[in-house]
């Protein structure tokens, strides 16, 4: 019992024995799939389709995007089983990204199945295929057929739930839970999606009801002003719920809810050690200092909150009214500056490195941003003050005197680019582009150049305190 003696019997097209062969082969390592293709091929040539069907499946449980199992499939049910003929079609589409025509397959194969179960799982992945389209109206359609069969499954009523959401039709949600409940999926997981979906629409009374949840019955209590039993039951679940940051966000709402703002920002403190950077924590402290009359850190907050969920045009006019409040925050000025960049105010951005390089002088980024920014407009004195002023934080940052040098030249003061580039010279040996500026300066000696004796006399200054 070899593979090379059923590879044998195969070449001299032996096709029983090298079938026999394999099989011994097979019954010893049932996970390899090189003896389950040949079965398969094997079982085909000796006409016995309803094997080969069974060993091309068998590759499939093993590796869903096998290819050739799928067209081996297709081609035994072509003619016999055209339900199976269209899934097996489809899900080759799917493995090879043609959703569209994978949708197509599965529209056809509910119209050729003959039995419920055939129909509810033709129906189940044509409605999945819809929902990965983003067409999820035609997939709520879908689903709301298959739960209309008993033997459906939780999963249906999860999803369909989960699209009402995203079509913002919560009430719609709520329906499907409900009759998910009534039809005996009263699981934990349908429960609290449920209870959630109750607090969302404003009916606390039934998510309380509904939910096993501690927490979640806490916020119950809260949200129907029932505050001194909310606390009573927070203290005794402190020492077993204090570990968990929703405990703290309670909290937070309960000190919140009878104006002590202190403690109410201690409690968002501890959520925020336990969910950091949390959209949650900004948007309960910006709640917080609105009521403490706070306008700086309430607008501090509200635009952290939207930067976090991705509104950033939102954060940035949040962040420009705090900065209307209080102007010397570096921190403030720093977040500004990056945002209005990268959203394209370019001009407003530099205001903001002009504003923290005159609050702290030794602050290179924003030295370095409105170098390059003096540099893209043509003002190339303005440039060359700047990066004097790296110099003085680093003076042997041969990148910086390299840039001075070219600022100076470009703003024709030969002896001040000179001075600049003889001082590359010296500390940037071993760079790139040392020859560039060897030429550079050999250039700069045979030619004539109106000079700025004001700026040179302000080179000659920096680099004789080197």
């Amino acid at each position: 019992m070899s593979l090379q003696l059923a590879e044998q019997f195969e070449e001299n097209e032996q096709y029983t024995q090298a079938y026999d062969e394999y099989k011994k082969l097979y019954e010893r390592n049932p996970k390899d799939l090189s003896l389950l293709e040949r079965l398969g091929h094997l079982s085909m040539l000796l006409d016995n389709k309803e094997e080969a069907a069974e060993y091309y499946s068998k590759i499939l449980e093993f590796d869903t995007t096998n290819v050739l199992a799928y067209e081996q499939l297709m081609d035994i049910y072509v003619t016999t089983d055209r339900y199976k003929y269209y899934i097996y079609r489809g899900n080759l589409h799917t493995v090879e990204h043609k959703l569209e025509h994978a949708i197509n397959d599965y529209k056809k194969a509910v119209n050729c199945a003959q039995t419920d179960n055939e129909m509810l799982n033709a129906r189940f992945v044509l409605g999945t295929l819809l929902e990965q389209e983003g067409n999820n109206l035609k997939a709520i359609d879908e689903y709301l057929k298959v739960i209309e069969y008993e033997n459906t499954h939780e999963e249906v009523y999860t999803r369909l739930a989960n699209l009402y959401l995203k079509e913002s039709a919560t009430g719609s949600a709520v329906e499907v839970l409900e009759r998910a409940l009534k039809n005996g999926f009263n699981s934990i997981n349908i429960k609290e999606q449920l209870s959630d979906l109750y607090l969302r629409n404003g009916n606390p009374e039934k998510a309380f009801e509904t939910t096993s949840d501690e927490l979640t019955k806490v916020r119950c209590l809260l949200d129907m002003g029932k505050k001194s039993e909310a606390f009573e039951k927070l203290g005794q679940m402190e020492e077993q719920y204090g570990h968990i940051a929703q405990y703290h966000s309670l909290r937070a709402q309960y000190y919140y809810m009878i104006n002590e703002f202190d403690k109410a920002l201690a409690s968002v403190e501890e959520f925020s050690k336990m969910e950091q950077n949390s959209p949650l924590a900004y948007q309960m402290r910006a709640l917080i200092f609105e009521e403490q009359n706070d306008d700086y850190n309430a607008h501090l907050n509200w635009g952290k909150y939207n930067l976090v969920r991705g509104n950033k045009d939102i954060a940035i006019n949040e962040f420009l009214n705090a900065y209307q409040l209080k102007n010397d925050d570096v921190n403030l000025l720093n977040t500004l500056a990056v945002l209005l960049e990268e959203s394209g105010d370019r001009n407003h951005a530099m205001e903001m490195y002009e504003r923290i390089s005159k609050f702290d002088e030794n602050d290179k980024k924003s030295l370095e941003k409105l170098a390059e920014f003096r540099e893209s407009i043509g003002d190339y004195r303005t440039q060359a003050d700047y990066l004097l002023k790296l110099y003085k934080l680093d003076k042997r940052n041969s990148t910086v005197v390299r840039k001075l040098g070219e600022a100076y030249e470009k703003s024709h003061n030969k002896p001040a680019a000179v001075e600049c580039y003889e001082k590359y010279l010296e500390i940037g040996k071993g760079n790139p582009d040392y020859e560039k500026i060897q030429r550079k300066l050999d250039k700069l000696a045979h030619t004539d150049m109106s000079e700025d004796d004001g700026l040179l006399d302000k080179i000659i200054g920096w680099f004789n305190k080197k």
